[in-house]
This record gives C-alpha cells, structure tokens and sequence, in this order.
C-alpha cells in the first residue's frame, strides 16, 4: 500500500511560512516530490561516506558530513543559477 502525500498539511506549513505566496494547484506535490529527492540524495550520501570509513552502518557523523556536503552545494548550484536567472 503506498501512502499519498499530505497535501493539505503541507499546504498549511507553505502557507504558515510564506502567506503571501499564491500557490498553483500542483505546488505541493512539488514540493514534497523535491523533499523525497532530497532525502534519498542524503542518505546516499551518507551512505557512501559510511562505506569510505570502512563501516556497515550508517552513523549520525555519515548523515551529518553528507548533509554539509549537499548544503555547500546547494549553496554552490543556487549561485549559479542566480546568474543564470
């Protein structure tokens, strides 16, 4: 069984933080699609660190360097396209 997304709790958070924003009727699904992407780009991530360390599990020090790895570039990617734009 697969669980949908929670489209109208997440459409309550978007609007919680940005209440000016007028939402297109697909926006949430985006949103949450890009969250899932992000988590999975994590834990792979984590655990290729977790592999180069020589370990079997994914420990919170994997979880914490990949998530500085994945900050820094999104940092590095939305300058770039800041340009683009």
């Amino acid at each position: 069984m697969r669980s949908t997304a929670p489209r109208s709790t997440l459409r309550k958070i978007i609007k919680k933080h940005k209440p000016q924003l007028r939402l297109a009727a697909n926006a949430d699904l985006l949103v949450h699609l890009n969250f899932l992407l992000f988590l999975h780009r994590l834990a792979e991530e984590a655990r290729t660190n977790a592999f180069e360390n020589k370990s079997k599990i994914i420990k919170p020090e994997h979880t914490i360097s990949a998530a500085k790895v994945l900050a820094h570039f999104n940092v590095f990617y939305f300058g770039i396209m800041e340009n683009v734009l």
